[in-house]
């Protein structure tokens, strides 16, 4: 059997597709490839536990395959998060427990119908951005065994970037669902605060954790985590998507960039960035210099000050074990006990200030773009400098959860001397959709090969789950762009999906009355297509749009000439009679055009 290390999700969906029966020889053959001594992972599965996850998996697919659309693919968890029946260590054998149930996530990702095959290594207690702070060993990078991996979610990088999953699970306090992505040349989801459900994760700062999503293609990532994700009435900062964000960024976007970035005098890393932002460019983008000095400053609250007394409540008793946890982490958690209340709320009163300079900072523009890290060492250099490598690792990292914003690691244009570089996109939390549908267009114009696999980027479209949190409208004239009411869509977040036509079953009518020419579209087996643009309104803004369209006016569904059908704009009959039909033009604007020539 050929192997399947290195398959995005639409490759093992095909590998299942003419026969979903071959699941058990499919992924016994994958599980028994992978080398039972690499240090990436804790703990591996055993053909009996693979064995009794497909049992029922399959029945259920068979019954109704549209309700699992990650049947059969095999995925890993940091093993900081619990799997039921399985041990859960967060990297301190001292700590060990076997876990009653599963988190919230991964049991949805297998009602899902994807396989979990592994637990992985990690930063202790997951401090730490660099991978090498762990008894069961220091994970190396997948590109240069010299260097570091990234961390703290540096087994589930490593084991996703050579292929060895179809995804898998992190976390990300200060950027350990970053950092490694940027090393390893692997795309890094950091969902806004609560999306994803921490219920069943064991916590390093509770009120700034996310479980994170590795994955060798955006697509990848935001279907996974649009599985894994959702509101969760049992986990306490579990939060519900607000559904008034936009549902992209436009295809010529504003970014703002870091006025100096600082690399750490790594100039290869400097360089690397360079070529990114010429290649950001190249894709239409436009980009602003910014002071970023709230951002630093805020980034360095997270573990010099207050805030890492967190860290100290989540390892609890095991402060008193000391010779039983890695040093550096000790040297930096029991830091905490040394914090006053009072301390602690001061620390939250500067949060405060520097999150709303930063979103007052960050309004102007659809995103702000980062190198994912500054620079990367080896593992030597580490163990002579594991605290303040360490720090550097989290420039432009650290500041994320704390200022409560989503962002994404895309692989970049890499180093001179072949290892990655990657950059992130951040933006104001529930804009995760958003900055994906970025990372598509940017995966596709760069195709870099995939993680460290050698394989090419796909060569087939990509495109994100329909949307929940928005409508899709049809207009069809004074709403186009360019047009005299198109605020009303602008102001609300609505963004441009395409112009495409409807099916050829409409008619076009002008309605003259008033200050503004408005069309009427009526449905007729006798019309012809109209031209129309689509525009993804998010769902609370809705309402009100609809609230502000004049009768004879009003909102109904159109068919579009691929079959679509969406929301848009039709009229009631009666007012046609005394309107102009313009069928014959095709749509709105040829119409116009003809009366400027007139």
């Amino acid at each position: 059997m050929a192997s399947t290390f290195g398959f995005t999700l639409k490759a093992w969906q095909a590998c299942y597709h003419d026969n979903p029966r071959q699941i058990s020889d499919i992924l016994r053959a994958h599980l028994a490839d992978i080398p039972a001594e690499d240090n990436a992972w804790i703990y591996l599965i055993s053909p009996e536990q693979l064995q009794a996850q497909i049992e029922p998996l399959l029945a259920r697919y068979l019954d109704n395959p549209s309700a699992m659309p990650l049947f059969g693919v095999p995925f890993a968890v940091k093993d900081n998060v619990d799997v039921a029946g399985l041990p859960t260590s967060a990297a301190c054998p001292a700590l060990t427990y076997t876990a009653e149930a599963d988190a919230f996530a991964v049991a949805q990702l297998k009602a899902a119908g994807a396989v979990m095959i592994g637990k992985t290594n990690l930063d202790q207690f997951a401090t730490g951005l660099v991978g090498t702070r762990s008894p069961y060993g220091a994970v190396s990078n997948t590109f240069d065994p010299r260097y570091v991996s990234g961390g703290s979610s540096s087994g589930s990088a490593s084991v996703l970037a050579r292929g060895l999953v179809g995804f898998s699970l992190g976390t990300d306090t200060a950027g350990s669902g970053r950092v490694p992505a940027g090393f390893n040349n692997i795309v890094g989801l950091k969902p806004t605060k609560g999306w994803l459900s921490a219920r069943g994760v064991l916590p390093a700062c509770r009120l700034n954790d996310t479980l994170s999503v590795f994955a060798l293609t955006v697509e990848d990532a935001f279907a996974v985590a649009t599985v894994a994700g959702g509101y969760d009435e049992d986990e306490a900062y579990s939060r519900r998507h607000p559904k008034n964000v936009p549902a992209s960024i436009k295809a010529q976007p504003t970014f703002a960039v870091p006025a100096a970035p600082e690399f750490f005098d790594d100039k290869q890393a400097e360089a690397a960035w360079l070529a990114a932002l010429e290649q950001l460019k190249a894709g239409g983008a436009v980009l602003q210099p910014i002071d970023f000095t709230p951002f630093q400053q805020l980034a360095e609250q997270l573990y010099y000050g207050p805030w890492v007394a967190e860290r100290t409540v989540a390892v609890g008793e095991m402060l008193n074990r000391p010779q039983e946890m890695d040093p550096v982490v000790y040297e930096i958690v029991s830091s905490g006990l040394k914090y006053s209340a009072v301390e602690a709320y001061q620390a939250e009163y500067l949060r405060a200030e520097l999150t709303r300079q930063i979103e007052q900072a960050l309004a102007p523009f659809d995103a702000l773009v980062v190198p994912t890290s500054p620079t990367i060492h080896t593992l030597e250099e580490m163990q002579q400098e594991p605290v303040r490598y360490n720090s550097q690792f989290g420039t432009y990292t650290n500041f994320t959860n704390l200022a409560d914003l989503s962002a994404l690691a895309l692989p970049g244009p890499f180093r001179a001397d072949g290892l990655p570089a990657g950059i992130t996109l951040i933006a104001p939390a529930w804009h995760d959709r958003a900055l994906a549908t970025f990372g598509l267009r940017w995966q596709a114009q760069l195709g870099l090969p995939l993680g460290a696999t050698g394989k090419p980027c796909p060569a087939q479209p990509a495109a994100l789950p329909v949307s929940a949190d928005h409508v899709r409208v049809a207009v069809v004239g004074a709403h186009l762009t360019g047009m005299p009411l198109n605020f009303q869509l602008t102001t609300r977040r609505a963004t441009l999906v395409e112009e495409t036509q409807t099916a050829s079953s409409y008619r076009l009518f002008a309605l003259l009355d008033g200050p503004i020419k408005k069309p009427g579209l009526l449905r007729d087996a006798q019309g012809a297509a109209i031209t129309v643009e689509l525009w993804d309104i998010p769902l609370a803004r809705f309402g009100e749009f609809v609230a502000e369209i004049p009768a004879p006016l009003g909102i109904g569904s159109l068919t579009l000439a691929d079959g679509r059908s969406v929301k848009g704009f039709i009229c009631e009959p009666a007012a046609l009679s005394q309107a102009l039909e313009i069928t014959e033009f095709g749509g709105w604007r040829r119409w116009l055009a003809s009366q400027e020539n007139h």
